[in-house]
């Protein structure tokens, strides 16, 4: 790598980074292609040339990697890495790092503030209230839909990594009883942790903060919403695919759940059959665009630390590399 010939590198998806955020150069010679958005079949042509690829949700897959002969990193502008074909890289000795911890203030506050728009059904008493249902009701208030307070319930939490503890943090200071659950089907339950099966029986809220995994995928299904029988509310910030989402419009509208807050699909953006599409009218259910990670803070986070990940394996000390 010389000024010559500046480090190749190509942003698939920079349109995925909000407006606001900076991307500051690389101190090293290069040279930056970036793309608002990459459909899945351009995406070999986009990279055949390059020794850096950036990414946050368009996926890199064998087919593509194969045209790649320069190629040395990828780096993810997220966490997840589901949508890079890790093997593939390993096989060829790419690179393949990831973001982490950023969002640790934005994920937790967004789903409080799922879980307390929730529990004292600030949507539908919102709408109500635009929609003259105050004037229509004669009195100074009205009781329409449910309110509760978090004070004294229980918070059961899938997932111990940092958004987790950082979720019981907060709800701690809520005064809610927390409770860790152990993974499902575990043969023994660790310290701090409770049987997976008893979190969702004993939990007023439950939320979920663990990645997308062939064993974590449906996590949440027909079964385990028969479990819970405080009829929670359920939160997902986490991913699409760890609620089985026909199973969730059952529970809903059974009234198995108290109601559920959701910021992420199995489909991103959803068609306009998706299942969560047709919950969206339901007074206990509210569904956000995948945004719970996106405070200005946080993305600026994510973008400087992006960046020092590229820094970082050219001065061959790699950080949080998956392969």
């Amino acid at each position: 790598m010389t000024a010559d010939s500046p480090t190749r590198v190509v942003f698939l998806d920079r349109a995925t980074l909000p407006p606001g955020v900076t991307l500051r150069p690389f101190a090293f010679p290069h040279r930056l292609s970036p793309y608002d958005d990459t459909e899945a079949g351009a995406v070999a042509a986009r990279i055949a040339e390059a020794e850096v690829v950036i990414t946050n949700k368009v996926p890199v897959r064998a087919e593509a990697l194969a045209s790649a002969k320069n190629l040395k990193l990828i780096a993810i502008a997220a966490t997840g890495s589901d949508r890079i074909d890790l093997k593939a890289c390993a096989a060829r000795d790419i690179c393949v790092c990831n973001v982490r911890n950023y969002s640790v203030h934005s994920v937790p506050e967004h789903t409080f503030a799922l879980i307390l728009a929730l529990r004292r059904s600030l949507l539908p008493y919102a709408r109500s209230v635009a929609e003259g249902g105050w004037q229509r009701s004669g009195r100074f208030c009205y009781f329409d839909y449910p309110l509760g307070d978090l004070a004294g319930s229980r918070l059961g939490i899938i997932g111990g990594g940092v958004l987790g503890q950082a979720v019981a943090s907060l709800a701690r200071a809520f005064g809610m009883e927390v409770a860790f659950a152990e993974r499902r089907g575990a043969a023994t339950v660790r310290a701090g942790y409770a049987p997976f099966e008893r979190l969702l029986a004993d939990s007023d809220v439950i939320s979920l903060h663990v990645p997308l995994t062939p064993e974590t995928r449906n996590l949440i299904g027909e079964r385990e919403f028969g479990l819970m029988l405080r009829r929670p509310l359920l939160i997902n910030t986490a991913r699409g695919g760890l609620v089985d989402e026909i199973a969730l419009g059952a529970a809903l509208r059974s009234g198995q759940i108290a109601g559920a807050g959701f910021d992420v699909a199995t489909s991103e953006p959803p068609g306009d059959d998706h299942p969560l599409l047709a919950l969206a009218g339901l007074p206990n259910f509210i569904l956000t665009p995948h945004v719970a990670w996106a405070s200005r803070q946080a993305a600026q986070v994510l973008a400087d630390q992006l960046v020092e990940n590229i820094e970082l394996f050219y001065k061959g000390a790699p950080r949080n590399h998956l392969v």
